[in-house]
């Protein structure tokens, strides 16, 4: 294929956007599960190597981010909590759970004008641009679009307008996300598309398999 016509046939990232769930990375703030068995400083550190590993996938797919901070110290992140994201909008997490924030980051996101949305957390340290890329493109023939985590969540969910049903009645952090998700999906109605399945950090015993994959 040449050069014009590649350019003719490939998504366009003019309607896309990304949502990015992430926390400033302080001390006692991040990681708490992680913390329980390698210690707080560990945790940190080992989270501001995600927050690296989610940002140059960012960059290098290309698409326009908003990043939705939790725990700010105010209505409006300030210069130091953003730091790690300037090269991205950075906003405050609404009030209520983890459901309803992603809601409510999605309703902004359309209501802004994009046309294919997906979000993602900043725990998957397998994570690349080729993933973002990807999930766009199957937006363009999908109504959702789910990257499952081998824990029974998901690392990034996409789609093509707002629906909050996805985000009511779960139990997050737990390994019936996906699944329950799916089954709302199938009772909407929507062409869900999937990426690999990857691993996210949220333990001693994930950093563990983590390292050891990436040694092997």
């Amino acid at each position: 294929m040449n050069e014009d016509l590649a350019a003719r046939t490939a998504p366009s990232n003019t309607d896309a956007h990304l949502l990015v769930f992430a926390r400033v990375p302080a001390l006692g703030r991040v990681k708490s599960r992680l913390a329980a068995g390698v210690g707080e400083p560990a945790a940190l550190a080992i989270y501001r190597e995600l927050l690296a590993i989610t940002n140059a996938a960012i960059m290098d797919a290309g698409v326009p981010a908003t990043v939705w901070l939790a725990d700010t110290a105010g209505p409006k992140p300030t210069a130091a909590e953003t730091r790690e994201w300037a090269a991205h909008h950075a906003r405050c997490q609404p009030e209520g759970d983890l459901g309803a924030r992603m809601a409510a980051a999605f309703a902004a996101a359309f209501e802004a004008g994009a046309g294919r949305v997906a979000i993602i957390g900043t725990d998957c340290p397998g994570l690349r641009d080729t993933h973002l890329k990807q999930a766009f493109a199957l937006l363009e023939t999908n109504d959702l679009v789910l990257g499952p985590a081998t824990d029974g969540g998901y690392y990034l969910l996409g789609l093509r307008q707002p629906r909050s049903e996805l985000f009511q009645g779960k139990t997050w952090s737990t390994d019936s996300v996906l699944t329950d998700t799916l089954a709302d999906a199938g009772r909407l109605g929507l062409r869900v598309a999937f990426l690999p399945t990857l691993r996210d950090v949220d333990d001693a015993d994930d950093l563990a398999m983590w390292r050891a994959e990436s040694v092997s």
